[in-house]
């Protein structure tokens, strides 16, 4: 299920998934700041202790479960403080990547009032922390899920390699042949190559 705002998904619906045979285990949702005065600049619905309440409860019934997260860097007003309080509570988040947004200027928007700006350099410094720490969960996540055995639906073929995505969101390799395409096939997660998790058959 994606983007959906925190204050919208509530604890029905993340139960309903739960035990839903039609939903796999996969959640992308905004955030946009970790900084409670910044989501009150932007007027978001939510603030951080409910979102942190949302990835509990989904991690309480789907310990599996992939989670993206949007956060949006460079927002007027953000200050080195406001962007570290971001950092800390991504942190502390069960979440598996990050999908991460430089702010841009949008005409007749409030935001465009809002001072001080945040200067180009400073944006491009903190996606590229935001970046690396979205490389550091991923790869957590994957740890988490090695040797278990994941459904994953092959999307390509190339060069008689296989790649596709499992339940809950994990890109996985492995060898296979064309026609095995828009398939789903039972593999065991063994190491990681790159951004991938090399798979290997079940007898």
């Amino acid at each position: 299920i994606s983007s959906i705002e925190p204050n919208l998904l509530t604890d029905e619906i993340i139960r309903f998934i739960a035990e839903s045979k039609k939903f796999l285990p996969h959640f992308h949702i905004p955030l946009q700041s970790g900084s409670d005065t910044i989501l009150r600049a932007m007027r978001r619905r939510y603030r951080t202790d409910l979102f942190a309440q949302r990835i509990k409860r989904i991690k309480s019934l789907l310990p599996d479960a992939g989670i993206g997260v949007d956060v949006i860097v460079g927002f007027p007003g953000e200050s080195d403080n406001y962007f570290q309080q971001t950092c800390d509570f991504l942190e502390t988040m069960d979440v598996s990547y990050l999908h991460v947004f430089s702010y841009s200027e949008r005409d007749h928007t409030d935001a465009i009032n809002i001072s001080p700006k945040v200067r180009p350099e400073a944006i491009i410094e903190r996606s590229q922390m935001l970046h690396s720490l979205s490389r550091e969960k991923t790869n957590k996540f994957y740890q988490q899920n090695m040797g278990s055995i994941r459904e994953v639906l092959i999307e390509s073929c190339e060069e008689g390699f296989l790649s596709g995505l499992t339940e809950n969101y994990i890109r996985v390799q492995t060898a296979g042949k064309p026609e095995e395409v828009n398939t789903i096939i039972p593999l065991q997660m063994r190491y990681i190559h790159g951004d991938e998790i090399i798979g290997h058959r079940i007898d």
